[in-house]
């Protein structure tokens, strides 16, 4: 009770007024009664219109006219209980919003609640992956989670939360990654894996090696978002004062009109309790806090209710393509061995050798060799020249792996392969002979084309691909997702100058990493791909999608005019009703009481509207 009192001080005097004024008129005190009531409705009526007056000289024209002026006319009349109830409904307005609110954010509520505070430390130490050492006696001691340093061992209980991203010391474990990706199916990580904070661990207890302080990890990062998500203001004032001041025109004419033709000041009252503009100032941001928490449940933060709105009305998307319609990650998709090498033996030893390189495509050709079960020989002697190749001696022969030049080196009769427009080529020679190439792409996202084609079928008619790739590579990926236009060979300033130039307006655009902040912060909205992609990333972007899946952006996109057109539908449920209700009263058979506590079940019945918004929008 102290803590309401506390928070909502005016909701609170306002119901002990109302009480008071209840007890003198039961004691048979009517002037006593009006009295209190008009005190203290009077009192409500001068702040809130104090607060107006520097509003309007701020250049913001707001709907509490409306209630100070019914306020005002309900005293005049000697209508103090329809005053209270007015008055009330003004104060309450804040309390109501909050409960709204909190049920509209519920998820992004969840995701600050769930945060993880505690974290069992075992070890200062890096045991090896696969040792699974949960049964072993060991003393644990429980230290705040923003205390974890990188190598620290930790304990995760059964259902507890990673505190901070690790290395999986435990064979193998299952982990609820919802609160992250948005994926409802418990995923298995095995010895080795990372595993983000943030995720539940499943049935049994496990080990993880921090790799990142608490700071720096996945679910501060989130939650980082979360915080800026909810601070961000929700474009309200907008969408409300476009139906603000022609609402109060048409009110206080009509009340006026009532007044004239009855010729009693009655009406005017009667019909300005119905006026009160609660649909617009608590319905439609109710109905944008429920928007951003549909999006938190799908895997994706959006910073304040302003990006959805830009979002509903978006007509252009541009796209990085490294990491955003393609996977990022190179992949083997041909061997192409010399006369008398077999397919699998040229891959044998080329990872072989490749287990020596920190190249991107030394990761792709050891995880080729490995899903054909390809034994790997350990080399000698192994060496990598940067950005040319390595070389290794692999059961007694000397491997190399690299570009063409660095093959040419010890067999100038290489020559080139020729391969597909977007493919790499990693050539391969043994014992100081060429033995073959291993044809490699970045592929790209199985869910790339349907995406693209999506925007094209709901109004967003000019897409772009814009990458700093050769053209011959951006135009094959192009032609395979299926966007309009293509931009090739750029720097980070053609794409910021080429997004802002884009037509029709509002532009989208996604990408991920580093060189993507600058785009991302000079579109209308940028959207960050992926939660393990750049911080800078991140933090220029308006949303960022958490799962490794571009269908987020149509997610996004139609979550985001579900709440638009909820907001509106709210808007204008309010208004419609007020509108009508406002014409009855005009005829004198609506007394201000009952009017008052009809505007309220309007006013209720918006509300419960602007949360749908929390529902999910029909599929198309």
């Amino acid at each position: 009770m102290w803590t309401l009192v506390r928070r909502y001080p005016l909701v609170v005097t306002t119901v002990v007024a109302g009480l008071v004024v209840l007890f003198l008129a039961l004691l048979g005190l009517p002037v006593a009664a009006q009295v209190t009531a008009t005190i203290y409705v009077g009192a409500i009526a001068g702040w809130t219109a104090i607060g107006m007056v520097r509003d309007i000289l701020r250049g913001h024209w707001g709907l509490d006219v409306l209630a100070v002026v019914a306020m005002v006319a309900t005293l005049t009349v000697g209508e103090y209980a329809a005053a209270l109830i007015v008055a009330l409904m003004l104060t309450g307005g804040e309390a109501l919003e909050d409960y709204a609110a909190l049920r509209a954010r519920r998820e992004l509520t969840a995701l600050l609640d769930r945060a993880p505070e505690v974290a069992h430390l075992l070890a200062r130490g890096t045991p090896t992956p696969g040792t699974d050492q949960t049964n072993e006696t060991s003393a644990v001691e429980d230290i705040p989670a923003e205390e974890v340093r990188i190598d620290d061992v930790l304990l995760v209980r059964p259902g507890e939360i990673v505190p901070v991203d690790g290395t999986l010391l435990t064979e193998q474990a299952s982990f609820d990654e919802s609160s992250l990706t948005g994926e409802s199916l418990p995923v298995t990580r095995e010895a080795g894996a990372e595993v983000l904070s943030g995720a539940v661990n499943g049935e049994r207890a496990v080990r993880v090696r921090a790799l990142r302080r608490s700071a720096d990890s996945q679910y501060q990062r989130i939650l980082t978002l979360v915080r800026e998500a909810e601070e961000a203001k929700a474009p309200i004032v907008r969408l409300a004062d476009r139906y603000a001041v022609p609402f109060t025109v048409f009110a206080l004419l009509l009340g006026g009109v009532a007044w004239a033709v009855s010729g009693t000041p009655v009406r005017f009252a009667e019909v300005l309790v119905l006026a009160t503009p609660c649909p617009l100032l608590i319905a439609a941001p109710v109905a944008f806090l429920g928007g951003m928490s549909r999006t938190a449940k799908s895997g994706v933060i959006v910073k304040g209710g302003t990006v959805l709105e830009t979002l509903a009305r978006a007509r252009s998307a541009a796209f990085d393509k490294t990491g955003t319609l393609t996977r990022g990650r190179p992949e083997l998709v041909a061997v192409h061995p010399a006369p008398g090498i077999e397919p699998d033996r040229l891959l044998t030893l080329a990872a072989s050798a490749e287990q020596y390189s920190s190249h991107v495509f030394a990761a792709a050709i050891l995880t080729a060799a490995q899903d054909r079960h390809l034994p790997l020989t350990a080399g000698t002697a192994a060496r990598e020249q940067a950005t040319h190749g390595v070389q290794a001696d692999i059961d007694g022969q000397t491997v190399r792996v690299g570009k063409l030049a660095f093959i040419r080196e010890v067999d100038p009769a290489a020559a080139p392969l020729e391969v597909s427009a977007g493919q790499a080529v990693a050539y391969v020679s043994v014992a100081g002979r060429y033995a073959g190439g291993l044809a490699l792409a970045d592929a790209p996202r199985q869910e790339a084309p349907a995406v693209v084609a999506w925007l094209h079928q709901h109004g967003v008619d000019t897409t772009v691909m814009l990458t700093g790739d050769a053209r011959a590579t951006a135009e094959a990926i192009s032609a395979a997702v299926g966007t309009r236009r293509v931009h090739a060979e750029l720097l980070p300033e053609d794409k910021v100058r080429l997004v802002r130039g884009l037509e029709p307006k509002p532009v989208i655009m996604v990408g991920d990493g580093v060189n993507d902040a600058p785009v991302l912060a000079s579109a209308d909205v940028g959207i960050a791909m992926g939660a393990r992609g750049a911080t800078a990333a991140g933090q220029a972007a308006d949303a960022v999608i958490l799962r490794d899946d571009l269908s987020g952006v149509v997610d996004t996109l139609r979550i985001s005019r579900h709440t638009v057109q909820v907001a509106l539908t709210a808007i204008w449920i309010g208004i419609v009703l007020s509108v009508g209700l406002m014409l009855i009263a005009t005829t004198g058979v609506i007394p201000a009481v009952v009017g008052a506590l009809t505007q309220e079940l309007v006013d209720l019945a918006t509300i419960l509207y602007a949360l749908r918004a929390r529902s999910a929008p029909r599929r198309d």
